[in-house]
């Protein structure tokens, strides 16, 4: 495997932060907000009428031994969220996949907690179980 996305990157946070709004405003989102904790980052965002939120986890800085390795770490992900963020919503804008297929984990439902959060454990079960749907449903049947 080659080099990290942003690997090395100058790129100060902030910026990133304010880059993510302005795609987010350019694809009609109509609400931004981030939060920040010890050991993740979260950026939540209101757009197609859906609520979304991505978990970003980061190291945390008051354990980091250095702080220089921590802080360009952090900067390589929020540049790796933007692009990921930017990614969905020009597959949406193309019409490769719907809003809801690019950002189904991501959804927040509810009770506050993602269709990811919901999800992923009853995946892993299946596939722990055996019990999983067939990537290709056979011949004459639609999944």
């Amino acid at each position: 495997m080659g080099k990290r996305y942003a690997a090395g990157t100058s790129v100060p946070v902030d910026r990133t932060r304010a880059e993510i709004e302005r795609i987010l405003e350019r694809f009609k989102a109509d609400s931004f907000g981030y939060f920040t904790e010890p050991r993740r980052v979260m950026i939540a965002f209101r757009c197609n009428g859906r609520n979304v939120r991505f978990d970003l986890p980061i190291p945390d800085k008051a354990t980091a031994k250095n702080q220089d390795h921590w802080a360009a770490v952090v900067r390589e992900k929020w540049r790796a969220l933007a692009l990921c963020i930017k990614s969905k919503l020009v597959s949406v804008e193309a019409g490769v996949e719907t809003f809801e297929e690019a950002f189904m984990a991501h959804v927040v439902m509810p009770d506050g907690r993602t269709v990811g959060e919901h999800a992923l454990p009853l995946v892993a079960r299946s596939y722990e179980s055996g019990e999983s749907i067939p990537l290709i449903p056979p011949p004459g049947r639609a999944p």
